[in-house]
């Protein structure tokens, strides 16, 4: 029989989960079955996750459907419904080896329950599962899971449970075993990064796991964080990007829009002014620091004018890497509940976020031109700066090697050598 089918929908972490699940998959010995790892940030993303297990059922006619992940987690029921999925799993259990071995045929084809889906709520911990990464370029380490605010257009929490962490000393063992795998870049990713270490004894935080990284690897040449809520940054995070040069000078920022009462509305626990304060301290920290940022365009009650506090935070906040997000209402979030912006205005706001977004992003590329740039090669024809900046190569590179590199220029997207 052939190997298991893995589709990924959603965010990065799925896609980690994903290489770990087919790691178990493969360790239990099954075969011949489609997994579907499914995302649940917005209506959209349901409808999409069961337009390709419609679609991937065609293509592998006979096979065993699994559908797992945030989708799976939160609307089960959605999904056991769809005459094409043989088993639905939840978030907690896709992660257990003991679940893929009881996925073994002839198991799924028998009179087992087809809903495995327990209160992910009532799980206390996360393991850090050991994968090879993706690639030989970069490997994504996963320290949290789980969330425990609940922004009223957020479903993720009851897909994803509350905030747990992997203990220190677990991460830094699985970079150790990474860099020693001839990794040169380690991401470190959660649904809430910041709240790592709330948990664990002596509640440490996010910056005392990444000194200990850097003080404990010190043949690790890049760590990179992904996604952070900025009004939860802690000082010794701070302190790591002041000093360590190891730590990538690229953060990802969840602030969702920049006006104050939309915020509010949100359940967001920073204002505007936070947003541009934390900006100008760590660019004043870091002069070479590149940020990027989740915004949504139309949440309800929107007007023009706090949108247009939302395009200006592009600017005040010195925004690179924009993701644009048009707001859909997520059944079972206060957000659902809300005076709803027009559809036609919501497409709009988020065309003109994505135009600003470009803008700067152009900006970016046109000041790299002439600098001399540290690339980590992801492929023959492309690579990633310090800055997280996308580079194209005219000639083919070997995947996974650090290279020094003048920028020539830039396609609008991409520098150029």
């Amino acid at each position: 029989m052939s190997a298991p089918v893995f589709s990924t929908l959603g965010c990065r972490l799925n896609a980690y989960e994903t290489e770990a699940m087919r790691e178990m998959a493969e360790a239990a010995g099954l075969s011949g079955a489609v997994v579907v790892n499914t995302c649940a940030v917005t209506a959209e993303a349901v409808r999409k996750a069961r337009q390709e297990i419609r679609r991937l059922a065609r293509e592998n006619p006979g096979a065993p459907v699994i559908v797992t992940g945030c989708a799976a987690q939160t609307e089960p029921e959605t999904f056991a419904a769809m005459p094409e999925v043989t088993r639905v799993i939840g978030n907690h259990e896709k992660m257990q080896p003991g679940t893929w071995a009881s996925l073994r045929a002839p198991d799924l084809i028998g009179d087992t329950e087809k809903v495995l889906v327990d209160d992910i709520m009532s799980v206390k911990e996360t393991a850090g599962h050991l994968i090879d990464g993706f690639g030989r370029h970069r490997a994504y380490v996963q320290v949290q899971n789980g969330c425990d605010h609940r922004c009223t257009f957020c479903i993720i929490p009851f897909g994803r449970g509350n905030s747990r962490s992997v203990p220190a000393g677990v991460v830094v063992e699985q970079i150790k075993r990474l860099v020693g795998r001839g990794f040169n870049e380690v991401v470190l990713t959660g649904v809430d990064l910041t709240s790592w270490g709330a948990d664990l004894p002596g509640t440490p935080r996010l910056g005392d796991l990444v000194m200990r990284i850097l003080r404990l690897v010190p043949d690790l040449p890049r760590l990179r964080i992904s996604s952070i809520d900025s009004i939860e940054a802690d000082e010794n995070l701070m302190l790591a990007i002041a000093t360590e040069p190891r730590l990538m000078p690229h953060l990802h920022l969840s602030l969702q829009a920049g006006d104050d009462m939309i915020l509010k509305r949100m359940k967001r626990r920073h204002l505007r002014d936070d947003a541009i304060r934390f900006c100008e301290e760590v660019r004043r920290l870091r002069p070479d620091m590149v940020f990027g940022a989740d915004i949504i365009a139309g949440f309800p009650t929107e007007t023009e004018t706090m949108f247009q506090n939302s395009v200006k935070l592009v600017a005040d906040c010195g925004l690179t890497f924009l993701h644009v997000f048009p707001f859909s209402a997520r059944k079972g979030t206060p957000a659902a509940r809300m005076p709803a912006v027009r559809g036609p205005d919501i497409r709009d706001r988020a065309a003109r976020l994505r135009d600003a977004g470009e803008a700067a992003l152009r900006a970016h590329l046109q000041a790299q031109v002439g600098k001399l740039h540290r690339v980590l090669t992801e492929g023959p024809r492309v690579g990633r700066t310090e800055q997280f900046t996308e580079v194209a190569f005219d000639e083919d590179q070997p995947e996974g090697a650090l290279m020094d590199l003048r920028i020539g220029g830039h396609d609008g997207q991409r520098l150029t050598p």
